[in-house]
């Protein structure tokens, strides 16, 4: 694979991966739940919070198949921070032991996969002065 195709294909995987998350987070909010080991009856406004994490995480991974302009490259720009976030996010709750361990490793790890996707995407749109 050409190195150029690289940041391009790390941007529609990255949506790919932000709409997958962010439709079952709006569709199975309780499953999502279950999985980090918050049981239905533990806490109820979790699936609120699902919902709210759902529509962000599909608008977000629209934006960065939109046809090349600006509102794409901001995108792009800001996914590093955005991922990075949730990464630390995820860590931070398992070291506390908000969530347990093993549902904590696999949401810090899907966050550290998307903030490589981000960095390498956004990589690709500042070397060309436009997301790929």
């Amino acid at each position: 694979m050409r190195t150029s195709r690289v940041p391009g294909l790390a941007r529609v995987t990255l949506a790919a991966i932000r709409i997958a998350n962010g439709s079952a987070a709006l569709v199975a909010p309780s499953l999502l739940a279950r999985n980090l080991g918050v049981g239905r009856d533990d806490n109820q406004a979790v699936q609120y919070v699902f919902r709210m994490f759902g529509i962000r995480t599909v608008v977000i991974g629209l934006q960065v198949l939109l046809p090349e302009g600006e509102l794409r490259r901001a995108s792009v720009r800001t996914a590093p921070v955005i991922h990075a976030s949730d990464t630390a996010s995820a860590a931070l709750a398992g070291l506390t032991r908000q969530i347990p361990a093993r549902p904590a490793l696999i949401a810090t790890s899907i966050s550290a996969l998307n903030t490589a996707l981000a960095l390498t995407a956004n990589a690709g749109c500042s070397r060309q002065g436009s997301a790929t």
